[in-house]
């Protein structure tokens, strides 16, 4: 069984611009004579790897402990795109997907410097899927990425943001995004593996 980690080392990861880093600090240490070695740490939500709940825009929407963890958890479909997702685009990798396995369509992870247009948010919010990924720290354009997530997580499509694909092949997979469970937040951070079947 071969397992990909996918998902950034939180210290060292990729920030979208204006969040606050993730920042590390030795509360105790066995070196300074401490009982134990802890870490305290303070980070944004959305550093790294990590999923946007519905709340993240829409201020009525589902906060991630409310998520359904089956939209976390399943088969999904790695397919490869760079540039704009036009809603052609987002259709012939749904096919992609059906063809390869109708369940690992529910969930699309693209490999490659990609960015959703709201064209191809919207075939992939009327196609039902549960989870979108994608190596950005942001599915939308960064510079408005507002339209992109209203459309996708107002149809309760999960966002997985910030993974890493560069060694994961096209195909099929079964995905662990599984979040932290944070009362009442927008958002998490995850370690998002996939196996291979």
């Amino acid at each position: 069984m071969k397992i990909y980690d996918i998902s950034q080392e939180v210290f060292g990861c990729k920030v979208f611009p204006g969040d606050p880093s993730p920042v590390r600090n030795v509360t105790l240490s066995i070196e300074k004579g401490d009982i134990c070695n802890l870490t305290d740490i303070k980070m944004c939500a959305h550093n790294g790897t990590h999923v946007d709940a519905p709340y993240h825009f829409i201020n009525d929407g589902k906060t991630i402990d409310q998520v359904d963890m089956k939209r976390f958890i399943g088969y999904a479909y790695v397919a490869e795109h760079t540039g704009d997702i036009t809603a052609e685009d987002a259709e012939r990798i749904m096919i992609q997907a059906k063809e390869c396995d109708p369940k690992a369509a529910e969930r699309i992870l693209i490999k490659g410097d990609a960015t959703m247009t709201a064209e191809g948010a919207r075939v992939f919010a009327k196609e039902g899927i549960q989870l979108f990924g994608n190596e950005s720290q942001t599915v939308g354009p960064e510079a408005a990425p507002k339209e992109v997530h209203l459309i996708m997580l107002g149809a309760e499509v999960v966002l997985l943001e910030g993974i890493r694909l560069s060694e994961v092949p096209v195909g099929k997979y079964l995905l662990n995004a599984a979040p932290l469970n944070l009362g009442g937040a927008d958002g998490s951070p995850c370690r998002a593996i996939l196996i291979e079947l």
